[in-house]
């Protein structure tokens, strides 16, 4: 019975975190937009998602990735849905279970969780070059795609984004483990 109990909480715990990374990763584009130097450069919705799959596991992460940049499409109407939020959902999901993932088989130290932040980020931009790649192929959006695009749109313009990754994803984990937080 304790152990039905515990399980019982555990996934409602991770049912809340990650409604709460959904919600999170609907709402800061609007406050990020606030700043139009840099506001779309943050990429606000990875944040939560990362840190759901870190927090709450890979599936529950990548759930809430796939989800968002769909969810925010059709109610907000931004991202557009084609290429950019279709590809930004395999990217977020990449990136979460990858974080979720790594995190659960790897030592739970600083150096290793920048070592799964690292390799989710990588994977996941990996993944938005080969998803744009394959719905502009298809001709399912107009458009082209190259390595320089890639480069560009994941790597030169989202430096801000990535700096603010490095900073706040390990300082949150670190906290939240420390205060036996975290659920994966």
């Amino acid at each position: 019975m304790i152990l039905l109990a515990k399980t019982t909480n555990t996934s409602l715990a991770r049912l809340l975190y990650s409604a709460m990374f959904l919600a999170l990763a609907l709402l800061l584009p609007f406050l990020t937009a606030q700043i139009p130097e840099i506001g779309s450069k943050l990429c606000p919705m990875h944040l939560p998602v990362i840190l759901c799959g870190f927090i709450c596991g890979p599936f529950w992460g990548m759930a809430v990735g796939i989800t968002a940049p769909l969810l925010r499409s059709f109610v907000f109407g931004m991202p557009v849905l084609m290429p950019d939020a279709i590809a930004m959902a395999a990217e977020l999901a990449v990136y979460a279970f990858i974080a979720g993932m790594l995190y659960k088989k790897l030592k739970k130290t600083i150096v290793y969780i920048y070592v799964d932040l690292l390799a989710a980020m990588v994977c996941g931009r990996l993944v938005w070059g080969a998803a744009t790649f394959i719905l502009i192929f298809a001709g399912l959006t107009d458009g082209e795609i190259g390595f320089s695009l890639i480069w560009t749109r994941t790597v030169l313009q989202s430096i801000p984004a990535i700096i603010l990754q490095l900073i706040a994803i390990p300082l949150i984990v670190n906290v939240l483990k420390k205060n036996k937080l975290m659920l994966n």
